[in-house]
């Protein structure tokens, strides 16, 4: 009996995808290849602690053998470094949900929402009479 391969749509080309987590931009560049993963021009086993890599590799994870086939470049720019490895994440899981389609998007979505969609949070700006402090802290008062 033949192995059945799962259907892939996009098989040939090279597909170019975003992600955002708040100031941080990320895109990445989708190529058929070995299963190489590099971001800003470096190994993702090089770059930041043990809790980064286990967050850029979450989407790798979830899709198994159908990542390996795959050579994935990311360019990630602005915010810090979490920021940007959100925005990576992001930008991976939607190139597997381009590449394989609504099968990928289901395990996304059943996994972490923000895989696929934008989070919307922001900091909240500084009030004016206690702008240093922060939006909502008062000035500490004494009673006596």
């Amino acid at each position: 009996m033949s192995e059945k391969k799962p259907k892939i749509k996009n098989a040939e080309k090279i597909i170019f995808t975003t992600g955002k987590r708040k100031r941080a931009i990320a895109r990445a560049r989708f190529k058929l290849g070995t299963g190489k993963v590099t971001m800003n021009q470096k190994s993702i086993e090089t770059i930041g602690n043990e809790l980064v890599k286990m967050k850029i590799k979450e989407p790798l994870m979830l899709m198994g053998d159908r990542a390996k086939g795959y050579d994935i470049i990311i360019n990630a720019t602005g915010g810090g470094i979490m920021g940007q490895v959100d925005a990576a994440r992001q930008a991976i899981s939607r190139g597997f949900v381009e590449i394989i389609g609504e099968e990928a998007k289901k395990t996304f979505l059943s996994y972490d929402r923000n895989l696929l969609v934008y989070d919307v949070r922001r900091t909240e700006p500084h009030k004016p009479p206690r702008s240093s402090q922060g939006p909502r802290r008062y000035k500490q008062r004494s009673k006596r």
